[in-house]
């Protein structure tokens, strides 16, 4: 109580103090200069504190208009009361306007710029600022560049982005800010669109800036800087954008006053790899060397390089680079470094590698990390080195590191493949029980995967329910495994019971109407203008893609000529951009991952998914006719194919003897900038083996490795089959004992191939070699097995029943 009398008692004194200032004012005109200064700064602290007083109580500005023509507005007044931080910033924004209606009055440009500061802090007010640009536009002001910076930042910050692009061109277009637009105004607003998602918008203010710059009108626009550059690539990267981030790359190099910096060329060296556009991306390597100084290549240089490598399948020049790296580069590898070229070694099936640099990553005091044991246990799963991934797993948790759900699914998935199905389905549900943290719709995704291709159908479908209920999404891989396992085992009746499942009503309505609308096409009377016309015409033969495959003598000879140069920091990355000139197989597309059938994208992937989906099917029934036009009808319709689209429809071609078609397939793949990866491989050296001709098999495969690429277990089968019914036992033992060595250990696929083809050959010790070595490493039979092994003892049996006919007719003779 005592407070509050004091308030209104200071507050009372404080009134009539005001007003004697305001009626006796001209009193003070006969005093000294001196105290005059006094008196006014006095008078005027006064006069502040009364308008900020009138203007907290009901009223405001509608009783300050009675005292209006007592009241002499000065720039030091207005300013004043604006930075009145006590003053609520609606009454501010009032006592601004009515001061705007006062006669014989103008805002200065600091008045403005105080009010722009105080109201980009509010979001609610900032629908006010337009209003007030326009005002500042009529009173004939211009704004500061760093003041526009902060009122567009307001609305960037707040998501409004078209107000802030229409603001930005009402400034252009009146000249609002003065000396036109900085270039720290430009970088801003360019960074801030695209990390707010608004990577169109930002592309095209991006775009009309480098435009207006090319054009000459620089007094306007201000070309961007190197930071500005470098997210937008990054976004267009990621985005996937490569026609727009090729069109910008091209832009930015066309004048010279673009900033590039290293990290631009590092970017771009990434992305162009990532593409499969090997030539590019030691284009710039190249060029950076040339250029020198700030742009010389760094150590984010290399591991872009080490990493397109890897992508492109050049696992072999990858690990010479990196050796490069550690040895005069200068540069010292760090832990993505060894993560990289370990993920590259994994994925390749060159394990050993892969565990020495990760045991060397770990003498040099990097910790692995989740990523780098997740690579090498796949990689030892693909190499069928179950044991050894087991360890793994065992020293990973002992290690302290922690397993990811990602980690459970290559265990899962690894375990399944390497023919330890039961154990897969236990760890899966023991890790159900644990909670959702442990799987996820992937796991699920897997086990259903492999219970199809058992026939378990019931149970796969009982996995659907499940997952469901668990709240994961069933995507579309999920739905194509079990749609194949459907349609191959008869039952259409359950299709409705699997759809009754999914909970994504758009994924379920897509898959019945592309599948309705496949069947009409189908049925539908196809042109008879491409009657008796090949889908896949050969327009070199077999002599040509075995010279576009294997190379030629003279590509060799050119390779040759290229020396490295000894005094470089980098010999060998040297002569590989020296070669981007020459027509060596080191720039021929080769990608290190396998076509998938389903890849997942969303509505962007979804035709040719469903398309790879049922060429699987039908390919499957033996529909080879229908399978292919269904490829016509869904080209001609713009569905795009890829790796698997291709590779589906030439093996059925090489199995059933059609191989001017398949060599077609390939010339389509190379037509279409299609990469052909390690399974296009496999079936080029299955259609060979099948012609009888292993030797040229033997030489794509020699061209293959000689360029930087790799085999994998398929591929082993492959040629160890081809040069087993060929009879080049030698060539075949000697291959089967580079298998061993590379780190890949056999499967039960090799040593049922192994005894097969020795068996067939009457090498029956051989054959029996190898049942030996397959029982003693412990891979389990299977029933192809099990009627190999009935052969080589049919085998055996008449053999042995030969050689006692011999030998009771040599005693027959003797009698």
């Amino acid at each position: 109580m005592v407070i509050e009398h004091m308030q209104r008692v200071l507050c009372c004194s404080l009134r009539t103090s005001i007003s004697f200032c305001i009626n006796s004012r001209s009193n003070f005109s006969s005093a000294t200069n001196a105290a005059k200064n006094g008196k006014t700064r006095f008078q005027d602290m006064l006069l502040v504190a009364y308008i900020s007083n009138v203007l907290s109580q009901p009223g405001g500005t509608h009783t300050l208009e009675t005292k209006a023509d007592l009241i002499t507005l000065s720039e030091d007044l207005v300013l004043e009361i604006l930075r009145r931080n006590s003053l609520d910033v609606s009454r501010r924004l009032e006592f601004f306007r009515w001061c705007s209606s006062r006669p014989n009055y103008k805002h200065s440009i600091n008045a403005y710029v105080q009010l722009f500061k105080t109201i980009c802090r509010y979001q609610q007010f900032h629908d006010e600022i337009p209003g007030l640009v326009g005002l500042m536009r009529h009173e004939g002001l211009v704004l500061d560049p760093a003041t526009f910076k902060l009122i567009l930042d307001a609305f960037l910050v707040s998501g409004r982005f078209d107000v802030a692009l229409e603001l930005l061109d009402h400034m252009e277009e009146n000249k609002l800010a003065s000396d036109g637009l900085s270039t720290d105004v430009n970088n801003s607003i360019i960074i801030a669109l695209i990390r707010k998602g608004q990577l169109s918008t930002a592309l095209t203010m991006f775009m009309r800036l480098l435009d207006n710059v090319s054009s000459g009108n620089e007094t306007v626009f201000v070309a961007p800087d190197a930071i500005a550059c470098n997210e937008l690539l990054v976004s267009l990267r990621k985005a996937g954008k490569r026609d727009k981030f090729e069109k910008v790359f091209d832009k930015l190099r066309v004048k010279d006053f673009f900033p590039v910096d290293t990290w631009g060329y590092n970017i771009c060296i990434h992305a162009f790899g990532c593409w499969g556009d090997l030539k590019t991306s030691l284009s710039l390597f190249k060029e950076m060397k040339e250029k020198g100084g700030p742009f010389s290549p760094d150590l984010c240089t290399y591991n872009s390089l080490v990493q397109v490598l890897c992508l492109s399948g050049k696992i072999k020049d990858a690990l010479i680079v990196w050796e490069e790296l550690k040895s005069s580069s200068g540069h010292e590898p760090d832990e993505f470094t060894y993560r990289i070229i370990i993920q590259g070694c994994s994925s390749s099936y060159l394990i050993s590698e892969a565990l020495k640099i990760f045991n060397e990553m770990q003498y040099n005091g990097f910790r692995p990390n989740i990523l780098v044991y997740n690579s090498i246990l796949n990689g030892l799963f693909k190499s069928r080195k179950l044991m050894e991934a087991c360890s793994l797993f065992e020293k990973m948790v002992d290690e302290g590191v922690r397993a990811t759900c990602w980690t459970y699914n290559i265990v899962i998935d690894g375990l399944f493949k390497n023919g330890r199905g039961a154990a897969a389905y236990t760890l899966f549900c023991d890790l159900k029980k644990k909670g959702n943290n442990f799987v996820d719709g992937i796991s699920y995704s897997i086990v259903i995967l492999h219970l199809c291709r058992e026939n378990m159908l019931e149970l796969a479908l009982d996995l659907v329910e499940e997952m469901e209920s668990r709240g994961f999404v069933v995507d579309l891989v999920t739905i194509t495994s079990l749609l194949i396992a459907l349609y191959r085992l008869g039952r259409w009746d359950w299709t409705e019971r699997l759809m009754k499942h999914i909970r994504d009503g758009n994924l379920v309505v897509n898959v019945i109407k592309w599948k309705e609308n496949m069947e009409a096409s189908l049925k539908t009377p196809q042109s008879k203008k491409k009657d008796f016309t090949p889908m896949f015409p050969s327009k070199e033969g077999l002599s040509g893609i075995l010279s576009s495959v294997v190379g030629s003598k003279e590509q060799d000879e050119e390779e040759v000529e290229l020396e490295p140069d000894e005094w470089s920091s980098s010999p060998y990355m040297d002569l590989l951009a020296n070669r981007i000139s020459s027509k060596s197989e080191l720039l021929r597309v080769f990608s290190l991952s396998r076509g998938r059938r389903v890849q997942d994208n969303g509505a962007d992937s979804f035709d040719i998914d469903m398309v790879n989906t049922y060429l699987s099917i039908f390919l499957a029934k033996g529909k080879l006719s229908v399978a292919c036009k269904l490829f016509e009808i869904l080209s001609g319709m713009g569905a795009e194919p890829v790796s698997y689209t291709y590779n589906s429809i030439m093996s059925s071609f090489v199995k059933r003897g059609y191989f001017n078609e398949a060599w077609g397939i390939l010339d389509a793949m190379g037509e279409n900038i299609c990469p052909a990866d390690i399974a296009t491989y496999n079936l080029i050296i299955q259609g060979l083996g099948r012609m009888g001709r292993a030797d040229l098999a033997s030489a794509v495969l020699d061209k293959l490795m000689e360029h930087g690429g790799y085999l994998d277990i398929v591929m082993y089968n492959t040629l160890i089959n081809a040069l087993g019914k060929a009879d080049r036992f030698d060539d075949l033992n000697k291959l089967f004992n580079q298998m061993r060595t590379s780190g890949i250990n056999p499967d039960v696929v090799t040593y049922n191939t192994l005894i097969e083809v020795h068996s067939k050959a009457g090498r029956l010790k051989d054959a029996y070699k190898y049942l030996k070595m397959m029982l003693d490493a412990g891979c389990a039979p299977n029933h192809v097995t099990d009627t190999t092994l009935d052969y080589l003892e049919m085998r055996i049996e008449k053999l042995r029943l030969q050689k006692a006919s011999i030998r009771r007719t040599n005693m027959k003779d003797s009698t």
